[in-house]
């Protein structure tokens, strides 16, 4: 079969011909239809200092996606051959404390597809059973392929106190911020403010339900939002930005009381003001990795299988998985949302 893979300690990918793993025990192979690229890709594909230190090459890419249950190894019951599935991209291991009090999305022993193991940037992948969500089989591919990254949108947003009749600032309009809008707008929320630097991204927040956005090099966010909650500040921060300016500006936003949700990682440890910013404030911060398994799933998977959220416009970009170097260098360009490679066309 055809597999992007990261062969080498270097720059780039490279698509070439492997083998196709047989499902074990617990396992399934599934034909991938479609698959996403994120922004930990595009840290594999530069070979960046985070990339440099976590991999081992060489590892097919790739950790979000979809597909059909084409086999099935011994004692696998569910999925059945068939079955549409996205999958969850945490292997985790079930017996490490947090494994083992519910807490399974901050296993301490987590393999990650496409970055620990093989993952679905390939015609087949061999999984784990249990990291397969079933999909009703009218769910387009390339949605289905990125339900994993919206589970990580739904896991903030639904982290804490509930968004709804509430005000909220969502600083970083990438893809999973831009899912973040949708979700706190079909949740409920009364005021969401977005915040970014590119315009691009903007108009994208605006489409996906945000009642303002903020241009940070063009306005104040903090004044913007003081405008608009007659000085008190929003109710909730949900931060995906991993930017040290966009943080502070978020935590100070805040009206006294509120929450930050966050989930964007600094490229570096940052400083704060923990008094001034957070304890004396009483404000409540909470870190968000990857989705509850699987509360996280059922979440959001009714929000899209309802029709409540509609990822369609963020799926900006197709591409044959051949052309997977223009894909990159399109997103690496600021120029797309989210590109989805479709093995085999």
């Amino acid at each position: 079969m055809k597999a992007i893979v990261k062969e080498t300690p270097a720059p780039g990918l490279t698509l070439r011909e492997v083998d196709v793993r047989q499902p074990g025990p617990g396992e399934i192979l599934v034909k991938v239809r479609a698959a996403s690229i994120c922004g930990t890709d595009l840290h594999i594909w530069r070979w960046d200092h985070w990339a440099a230190g976590r991999l081992r090459p060489p590892v097919i890419t790739g950790h979000e996606f979809a597909g059909v249950v084409e086999a099935v190894g011994p004692g696998v019951t569910t999925p059945r051959v068939g079955d549409h599935v996205s999958l969850e991209s945490h292997v985790v291991c079930h017996t490490c404390y947090p494994c083992r009090t519910g807490k399974g999305h901050i296993c301490q022993n987590t393999r990650i597809l496409g970055v620990d193991i093989d993952g679905g940037f390939a015609e087949y992948a061999t999984v784990p059973a249990e990291n397969a969500w079933v999909n009703p089989p009218d769910l387009p591919w390339e949605i289905a392929a990125v339900l994993e990254p919206f589970g990580n949108a739904v896991h903030t947003v639904y982290s804490g106190v509930g968004v709804e009749g509430r005000t909220v600032l969502v600083t970083g309009a990438g893809p999973i911020g831009l899912m973040a809008i949708a979700v706190a707008r079909a949740s409920g929320a009364t005021l969401v403010v977005a915040t970014d630097l590119q315009p691009y991204r903007l108009e994208f927040a605006r489409r996906m339900g945000a009642d303002r956005v903020v241009n940070v090099r063009e306005e104040d966010p903090l004044q913007v939002v003081r405008e608009l909650t007659g000085g008190r500040g929003v109710e909730v921060l949900l931060e995906f930005s991993g930017n040290e300016r966009a943080i502070h500006q978020g935590l100070q936003a805040l009206s006294p009381g509120g929450e930050a949700r966050i989930l964007g990682i600094p490229s570096d440890p940052i400083r704060f003001d923990l008094a001034g910013e957070l304890v004396m404030r009483g404000i409540t911060a909470v870190g968000i990795a990857g989705r509850r398994l699987y509360e996280t799933w059922y979440q959001g998977s009714g929000l899209i299988y309802s029709g409540r959220v509609d990822l369609e416009p963020l799926v900006t970009h197709r591409f044959a998985m051949q052309d997977y170097a223009e894909a990159f260098e399109l997103l690496e360009r600021g120029e797309g949302v989210k590109a989805v490679l479709f093995p085999g066309s």
